[in-house]
């Protein structure tokens, strides 16, 4: 853990969530079916050297996941004894657990490696950079064709007129090393040109900066690089609403839609999930304070304020 900072547990987690600092992903105990919360809300102080970029990569959260955890808060000079809340409690991505599935408006990967044997099952869940405007990652299901350390990167023939517009004149390879943006570790799915890599530049890490690619911190693709095997289904989706329940609470994740869903097409989602949701319970949404939630859109797991179904009297 980084020196001399303080990090605090809020509250003591029903799954058990293990990290460290600096080095690897979060990593939960699977919940059953049913259950959808995993980690627990967790803080730091900063020292008075410390950027938001350094609190992120260390406590491995992106960019945009902790500034949204902290408005307010100073990126660049956050000062000495802030308390930054850390994004450390997720609801899981709707539909099958297993595979790869990474949630776009999230900017987060999870992974769901099959137990062998007599082990427990756990989700691994990591911080990604995404497609920038007009170079979207792909929504859909995908796979992983294959790996390779240390990869070449031949960019393609649209980024190297993207970058020759900027003076920028790309070589046609670009080999391994620290001038690779890539990193030193690659895993290639079967779509034209679309990876999940490493990076020269783990600052970017959390934000909408890539060529459609998926980009990881370099301890991170290394750690998953050794997990996934060939093979491995990729299911990328684009969830800004996640709704879950964990031990008869109702919980909602609101993050910021990209650009190419709009605010009304949004509060209909979130409208229509904790409605749905709700009612399978025989219970009510408290809708103001539901929208106070909604238009927060904080990223974090956030108790629903429900009420049991009111019957009208039949005399």
């Amino acid at each position: 853990m980084p020196a001399l900072r303080v990090v605090l547990q809020a509250s003591v987690a029903l799954f058990a969530l293990a990290w460290a600092a600096g080095s690897a992903a979060a990593t939960f105990i699977l919940p059953p079916e049913g259950t959808d919360l995993v980690g627990a809300p967790t803080w730091m102080h900063t020292r008075q050297e410390d950027t938001l970029l350094d609190v992120a990569r260390d406590y491995s959260v992106g960019y945009k996941e902790l500034t949204r955890a902290n408005p307010g808060v100073d990126i660049w000079l956050p000062g000495r004894g802030t308390r930054v809340a850390l994004p450390t409690r997720y609801v899981l991505p709707p539909g099958p657990r297993e595979g790869i599935v990474i949630n776009l408006p999230e900017y987060r990967l999870y992974y769901f490696p099959r137990p062998a044997k007599g082990e427990t099952a756990q989700v691994i869940s990591y911080p990604i950079s995404i497609g920038k405007m007009d170079w979207d990652t792909p929504i859909g299901s995908h796979r992983i064709i294959s790996k390779a350390k240390d990869p070449s990167w031949y960019p393609p023939e649209s980024i190297r007129q993207e970058h020759a517009k900027r003076g920028d004149i790309l070589p046609r390879v670009v080999p391994p090393g620290p001038e690779n943006p890539l990193g030193a570790y690659a895993m290639r799915l079967n779509l034209t040109s679309y990876l999940i890599h490493g990076t020269n530049n783990p600052d970017g890490v959390g934000m909408r900066v890539t060529s459609g690619c998926i980009r990881m911190f370099p301890e991170h693709i290394e750690q998953i690089f050794g997990l996934v095997d060939v093979g491995t289904e990729v299911r990328i989706i684009s969830e800004p609403i996640k709704v879950g329940w964990a031990a008869d609470v109702l919980y909602v994740e609101v993050h910021p839609p990209l650009e190419e869903e709009s605010e009304s097409q949004l509060r209909m989602r979130f409208t229509t999930l904790l409605r749905d949701a709700a009612r399978l319970h025989g219970l009510e949404i408290d809708w103001p304070r539901a929208d106070a939630i909604f238009a927060a859109a904080t990223g974090v797991p956030t108790a629903v304020p429900l009420r049991a179904t009111t019957v009208a009297f039949q005399p």
